[in-house]
């Protein structure tokens, strides 16, 4: 029996206004896997995001999401279809302290308030030390693993992830890739979008690189490397 891609986008166009972003971008996320999607700044990447979460309404082209079509669903049905996004910027609440950030998702149903605190801090210990401070006053690295410890309270079955490694130290950069590594091993599938590749190639089962809004080469990691650094993101590879 074969399994339906966690989410495949299939000759997708899209942009903003007359400006089209995407030309024709298609791939697919193998379930409980890690697919990266790589290149240059201003590739086009964050727009296929828009389009795989739902903030984004592809002017062609298929979305499926664990084998249905969801051109044009609105992010809170993909939410219902296990889809999580965290985008860049990473969406916590800042004046709230990071317990009372947890505690939110709760309202959400499914799963009571302490259970996802103590899933958090058993993920994340940094944030059980931190747990009475304001979400806002956090360094960059613990703002994302909040927001990754609040995405996994929703237990999605498809993560989509901007740019997680977005002016952090190579440390937090390291621990973060370990837990994004840990939720594939459990089952969950993880769309990595990304400038900076060394680290999304080290934990991708699957990578593609993006040029210009166009999918220029896509396969396994270890195939990508040298092309990726080379010839799309140079030293900041």
């Amino acid at each position: 029996m074969t399994v339906a891609p966690a989410l495949e986008l299939l000759d997708v166009r899209a942009g903003y206004g007359r400006i089209e972003v995407l030309h024709g971008v298609s791939f697919r996320v193998r379930p409980g896997t890690v697919f990266a999607l790589l290149g240059p700044n201003g590739a086009g990447k964050s727009t296929a995001l828009k389009v795989a979460s739902g903030r984004l309404t592809p002017t062609a082209g298929c979305v499926h999401v664990a084998g249905t079509h969801v051109n044009g669903a609105k992010p809170h049905r993909l939410t219902r279809a296990g889809v999580c996004s965290i985008p860049e910027g990473r969406g916590i609440f800042p004046n709230l302290t990071v317990a009372e950030n947890l505690r939110m998702m709760a309202y959400r149903g499914g799963i009571g308030r302490d259970a996802i605190q103590d899933q958090a801090f058993a993920r994340f210990p940094r944030l059980g030390e931190r747990r009475t401070q304001l979400a806002g006053t956090l360094s960059g690295g613990e703002q994302q693993m909040l927001a990754l410890a609040r995405a996994m309270a929703t237990d999605p079955s498809l993560l989509l992830l901007d740019e997680i490694s977005m002016g952090l130290a190579p440390l937090l950069v390291a621990e973060l890739s370990d837990a994004v590594g840990q939720l594939a091993a459990q089952g969950v599938s993880i769309l990595v979008v990304e400038q900076f590749a060394r680290t999304a190639l080290a934990i991708a089962d699957d990578a593609a690189i993006m040029v210009q809004g166009r999918i220029t080469r896509a396969g396994h990691p270890e195939d990508l490397t040298d092309e990726v650094s080379a010839a799309y993101l140079g030293g900041a590879a």
